[in-house]
């Protein structure tokens, strides 16, 4: 492909006559991986600036470079100026790997809360269904039997086209999508065809990013309305959320919108939940359609992302049967609402809940589990939206027997303060609180308080497998951790025989 054809359509500068016809082998923009052939996409950053790399892709062989940033004083080599760089780059990958949207069917998801549980589910109801997939998202990508590690929740668009293109090597057909409110305002995913389209809920979060909800639901609604290519041809959202709601002004008429909820107008809903520690049980009702579901999962957000998985398999025309098994084979999503059982007479629980809502949500899964209490451990993250920390802090105090206040990923930021911050909320409830820096230590403190009866829930971090400081980033695994600590109280669960 030449290089006018890779960029005819992406951007109105045409590349200069002596470069035009040369044969593009590749893109990139990682200076560091450029090869003879490539064109250099030069991104602005928060904290790097793209064209100081222009120099070395140059060397390491790009035919030119690609940016909306002017070229630099004293670059005398091929610079293509352009309106939006990510944009430019996510149209030419795309029709450089061969337009794989048209060929695998996308499921995109997001939403706040629930895209990574309900993304597994989906997965899992196209696998009953015999079908290759991949998977995209904040735990894991998946390319068939192939896991690989996720740096990003949605990768850039040239990653992404890698990850379908190796999908399609393996003959896959289906892949599903977390999609952030970053990726979809950052135009990781400008240009792409989705097939299904899915909408979980929105809640305060991002908000040091889009700065207010208006800005950050207007980010989600790209995925509906079509970010550089064609809205997707159905619309899966939750009609219970107050913002999902106000999404067919965008979608109406150009997708096909299945409602799912608990609301009476949801054209998708649930009967007769049956929920304990083992998991869910109870009835799909669609129209005159019902059906059956069992799941390992707990809890009433679960009802909601297996509702939409449910609702996301049917864009698809599978039979209820099918989507019944694969709802029953995920059998759980690495850190949400995931145990930690050493045969103790106490329930530990980790999950990724890192917003006022997510808390809200797992210490509620926790109350309707009926524990004698329910011991809650969290910290905020810095370097983040700090406006939910005292509210954070106020959920947890008033829904919690017993609230310890520790470290989650403080970055840049102080810790100590971090936690102030978060004590703002908690003083507004008469809860006890214990406040312990060291995470490690406070999750000891948490089991050491545990009686019989009682629900550990170790809220923030969930499947992440580190911690990040201002200087430097450790190992560590809120689920490891708390293992460790009961085994050194002389716990250990005995495998069957």
């Amino acid at each position: 492909m030449t290089l006018r054809e890779l960029l005819a359509g992406a951007t109105p500068v045409s590349p200069p006559e002596s470069i035009a016809d040369a044969d593009v082998r590749g893109l990139e923009y990682d200076s560091r991986r450029v090869e003879p052939g490539c064109v250099f996409f030069a991104f602005p950053g928060a904290r790097v600036d793209g064209r100081e790399f222009a120099a070395q892709a140059i060397a390491n062989g790009a035919i030119a470079v690609v940016s909306e940033l002017p070229q630099p004083e004293g670059f005398d080599r091929p610079w293509i100026r352009v309106e939006h760089g990510r944009q430019t780059l996510a149209l030419a990958a795309r029709k450089f790997y061969g337009n794989l949207d048209e060929k695998i069917a996308l499921t995109g998801i997001t939403g706040t809360n629930g895209k990574t549980t309900t993304s597994f589910l989906i997965d899992s109801i196209l696998r009953a269904a015999g079908k290759t997939t991949g998977l995209v998202g904040t735990i894991e990508y998946r390319l068939g039997p192939e896991i690989l590690p996720a740096p990003n929740t949605t990768p850039e668009s040239l990653d992404v086209q890698r990850l379908l293109s190796r999908l399609d090597q393996i003959g896959g057909t289906h892949a599903t999508m977390e999609i952030s409110s970053h990726a979809l305002a950052l135009g990781r995913i400008y240009g792409l065809q989705f097939h299904t389209a899915v909408f979980t809920n929105l809640t305060r979060d991002h908000l040091d990013f889009h700065g207010t909800m208006e800005d950050y639901f207007a980010a989600k609604r790209l995925l509906f309305t079509g970010s550089g290519g064609p809205p997707p041809r159905y619309a899966v959202v939750n009609r219970d959320d107050e913002w999902g709601r106000k999404l067919p002004a965008g979608a109406q008429g150009q997708s096909e919108v299945l409602w799912y909820g608990f609301s009476a107008d949801a054209r998708l809903k649930p009967r007769h939940i049956h929920s304990s520690f083992n998991g869910l049980r109870f009835e799909i009702v669609h129209d005159k359609i019902r059906f059956e579901i069992r799941s390992p999962l707990i809890g009433k957000i679960n009802v909601y992302n297996i509702l939409a998985a449910c609702g996301a398999g049917m864009t698809y025309q599978l039979p209820p049967e099918v989507i019944s098994r694969g709802i029953a084979a995920c059998t759980g999503v690495p850190g949400r609402f995931e145990r930690v059982d050493e045969g103790q007479p106490f329930a530990v629980v980790v999950d990724y809940s890192h917003t006022d809502d997510a808390l809200k949500n797992a210490i509620s899964v926790a109350r309707n589990l009926n524990p004698k209490r329910v011991i809650t451990v969290f910290g905020c993250g810095g370097d983040r939206d700090r406006t939910k920390r005292p509210i954070m802090g106020q959920v947890a105090a008033e829904l919690s027997d017993l609230v310890i206040v520790t470290s989650d990923n403080p970055r840049s930021e102080d810790p100590l303060q971090i936690i102030n911050d978060v004590m703002v909320g908690v003083r507004r409830a008469d809860t006890r609180t214990i406040v312990e820096p060291d995470r490690a230590a406070a999750i000891r403190k948490a089991i050491e308080q545990a009686n019989g009866g009682d629900l550990v829930l170790i809220a923030g971090k969930g499947h992440e497998t580190y911690q990040i400081f201002r200087d430097r980033t450790i190992h560590f695994d809120d689920r490891e951790v708390a293992r460790g600590v009961l085994r050194g109280f002389g716990f250990q669960k005995k495998e069957p025989a």
